[in-house]
């Protein structure tokens, strides 16, 4: 007898393992407004949307991964899970300094300033 095929918790979680286990992948990705997920009772897998037509994962990768042999491994690891086309985003690169932990953030907080009506992030400031 065959296993099951697995549930929609299980299937997200299991690409979310398979993603995440490639080299060259920093972190997955909510997207910029966190709106890339797959929601669940109670909680929520970001970066990894699966559909009737297709998955699609968000992706930050690492300062030294090669883009498009990164988002090949990627497809290549989900259709493993998966039997349905993937399309594969790179969202972000993350910094050494992260630890690639981004997901969904458009960036550094800003914070009050010193100088009316401007706001500085670090390693700068914003101008209005």
């Amino acid at each position: 007898m065959s296993p099951a095929a697995p549930s929609g918790s299980d299937r997200a979680d299991l690409v979310a393992d398979a993603v995440v286990a490639v080299d060259g992948v920093a972190s997955l990705h909510g997207g910029m407004f966190g709106e890339i997920g797959t929601y669940l009772p109670g909680r929520r897998v970001a970066g990894v949307a699966i559909r009737d037509d297709g998955t699609e994962i968000h992706i930050a990768v690492t300062p030294d991964a090669v883009v498009r042999e990164t988002a090949d491994a990627v497809r290549r690891a989900v259709r493993a899970v998966i039997d349905a086309p993937v399309h594969v985003v790179v969202e972000d690169v993350a910094s050494p300094s992260d630890g690639g932990a981004d997901t969904g953030s458009s960036g550094p907080e800003p914070t009050e300033s010193s100088e009316p009506g401007s706001t500085s992030a670090p390693g700068g400031t914003l101008r209005p």
